[in-house]
């Protein structure tokens, strides 16, 4: 614009490939804000660290198993896959899903050689570098790999694991390189508080000179005072000016000249990116637990974050076995809860009959007791086999109402489809006390369960003379009884009536003669 009112004319420049890219620079992947970003200089931003760190640490360490179900029972299967203690040479089985994770977090494609021996045995597993792995598809539509010096891996023997793949595409797409921006910003923001402790944590302001200033006298000036003020070691000391210089200090809120509030939405975003919950990114300010209890905040992290990443494991690494055998990530562990609520969901399964003591005690890692196999039902919490005695015992109490009715015992059995149970013969509990019975063998109390008793009685002869009873007659004298009854004396009533002369009563008078 200057130029053009000033009558000068434009500078032109060619651009070639060399101007673009002889600097080393990558220029379609520096940001808007100014700061490049790749997959590599993502990790240098604290929340993309911390997020790849405890997604990756938090599976790795998860226990793995290999598993086969036998008619609807899972079952180990065994003998346990070498690869899956030992993935490769120098690498453990936790370093080895951790690079899977990170590769997929990151590029959003992990890639796993299969080094199988000549009969087609696993021997090792290698996660390759994804940003140097290709895929492709030949003209019969197999898909192939291609890997550095490399020039074909079958799909037979490669793991392929992608996070997010559009329709029609090989590859997974990389979060890094669709949120970029995001991911800019945020370095960019990280970067400002750097500098702006690096350039002078506290004095910033104008130098005032009193006359012209070269642009020479103007930089050595400045270079002067940087000298004696720049850097954090140096500041707070006091300056000198000479000259009739003067300094004006420019003076701006710490908050605002770091950006906190964006940095705080930045942790926020790449948080949100990740799918973790802040609080578990050590953000520690109201709001960022979703959730009143931190248990529920980590069965959410678990259900929405952790298990994709798990299920895809175990879908691609279960084609490393055999048949029907399966691969396993136990995740259990990250459900469990306080130790009341396993206590109260351990005692709901032991009611509910689909837990046995055994079983609580091996997700307690307790050693088995004896006899602890037994499943119990909730009624009596007896054994599953005896589920049904609350039924007979129903039964049992009809066929004891019908036989007291007079009903044929053996009719009232066969009508309640009841089995034929034979009675010792020892007296109930109400004719005889129970303390006196021996349960094992009632019959050395009572010989009552013989069938046939020969009793040989001597015979006994008893003479009783005829007894002769003399009784005297008794003599009674009984008076003479003499009754006296007192009647009182009547005396007669006589009743007149007098009547007018149509013969109606007009009074009756009694009068008592004597």
């Amino acid at each position: 614009m200057l130029n053009r009112l000033l009558g000068r004319r434009e500078e032109e420049r060619a651009i070639s490939f060399q101007t673009l890219f002889a600097s080393g620079d990558s220029l379609y992947m520096t940001t808007n804000a100014g700061t490049p970003m790749d997959q590599r200089l993502s990790l240098e931003i604290t929340t993309v660290y911390a997020c790849v760190r405890l997604i990756s640490d938090s599976i790795s360490t998860m226990p793995m198993d290999t598993y086969i179900r036998v008619d609807g029972d899972r079952r180990a299967y065994r003998p346990r896959p070498v690869w899956l203690d030992y993935p490769d040479i120098g690498v453990t089985r936790i370093e080895h899903f951790q690079q899977v994770l990170v590769s997929l977090m990151l590029d959003g494609n992990a890639f796993v050689r299969i080094n199988r021996r000549s009969d087609g045995e696993v021997l090792g597993l290698t996660v390759l570098n994804p940003q140097k792995t290709q895929v492709h598809r030949d003209g019969s539509g197999q898909i192939y790999y291609t890997y550095e010096t490399v020039a074909r891996i079958d799909a037979s023997d490669m793991l392929h694991i992608t996070e997010l793949r559009l329709p029609g595409e090989l590859r997974g797409k990389s979060r890094i390189d669709l949120l970029k921006e995001n991911l800019g910003l945020a370095s960019a923001l990280q970067e400002f508080a750097s500098r702006f402790f690096g350039n002078g944590s506290s004095t910033s302001g104008i130098i005032e000179w009193p006359g012209n200033l070269t642009r020479e006298q103007a930089k050595n000036l400045v270079e002067a005072f940087e000298e004696g003020h720049k850097g954090l070691r140096r500041s707070h000391r006091p300056g000198v000016l000479f000259g009739g210089a003067t300094y004006k200090q420019t003076t701006v809120p710490p908050n605002d000249s770091q950006f906190l509030e964006s940095r705080r939405f930045a942790v926020e975003e790449i948080a949100r990116i990740f799918r973790c919950p802040p609080s578990m990114l050590g953000v520690t300010e109201p709001g960022a637990s979703s959730y009143a209890s931190v248990e529920a905040n980590g069965i959410h992290f678990v259900m929405h974050t952790l298990r994709p990443y798990v299920q895809k494991l175990e879908e691609a690494y279960s084609r490393l076995l055999p048949g029907v055998a399966f691969f396993r990530i136990n995740i259990d562990g990250l459900m469990r809860g306080d130790y009341a609520s396993r206590v109260a969901g351990y005692g709901s399964g032991l009611q509910s009959g689909w837990l046995s003591i055994n079983d609580v005690r091996r997700f307690e890692d307790l050693r088995p007791v004896d006899g602890g196999d037994t499943y119990r039902v909730p009624l009596a919490n007896v054994d599953l086999t005896a589920a049904n005695l609350g039924e007979i015992e129903r039964k049992t109490a009809i066929a004891q109402r019908l036989i007291a009715s007079g009903f044929d015992p053996q009719a009232v059995l066969k009508f309640l489809e009841l089995p034929t149970i034979e009675h010792t013969g020892v007296p109930t509990a109400a004719l005889q006390p129970v303390a006196s019975i021996n349960p094992i063998n009632p019959a050395d109390v009572y010989d009552v369960a013989q069938r046939d008793v020969n009793v040989t009685m001597p015979e006994i002869l008893v003479n009783v003379p005829q007894p002769v009873v003399n009784v005297p007659a008794p003599v009674v004298n009984v008076p003479e009884t003499v009754v006296r009854v007192n009647v009182p004396e009547t005396k007669p009533i006589v009743r007149t009536v007098e009547r007018d002369e149509q013969g109606r009563i007009l009074h009756i008078v009694e009068r008592v003669e004597g």
